[in-house]
């Protein structure tokens, strides 16, 4: 995170289980900038953002918003019924709780907290 941020907001999220929340927030980590900082915890996500502005803030808010809810409607959309059972098409995924996307670098590493 940069020093120069005045504005801060934090989007937190509740989603099915820890392995839907780790797949949204892996689908929008390419697309989230230095100044945003995404931790997975069980099955919450929760992205702070911060920005020097109210303007840049509200329009990056909007669009993390937007791509996490494409995310959703994406990972909706795989779920498929067979024999009865629904079932999810999706890779393999860390079986931790606590999860942290450090963006400042755009890495694909998971950091612990």
């Amino acid at each position: 995170m940069t020093d120069r941020a005045d504005r801060t907001a934090t989007v937190e999220t509740v989603h099915a289980d820890h392995a839907t929340a780790v797949t949204l927030a892996d689908a929008v980590r390419p697309d989230n900038t230095a100044d945003v900082r995404t931790r997975v915890d069980g099955a919450r996500i929760e992205t702070e953002i911060e920005r020097a502005t109210t303007g840049g803030l509200q329009s990056s808010v909007d669009d993390y918003v937007v791509n996490l809810s494409v995310a959703a409607a994406v990972v909706a959309s795989a779920e498929t019924v067979v024999d009865g059972q629904t079932t999810r098409s999706r890779g393999q995924h860390s079986t931790r709780d606590d999860t942290e996307y450090d963006n400042a670098d755009h890495d694909t590493t998971e950091h612990d907290t």
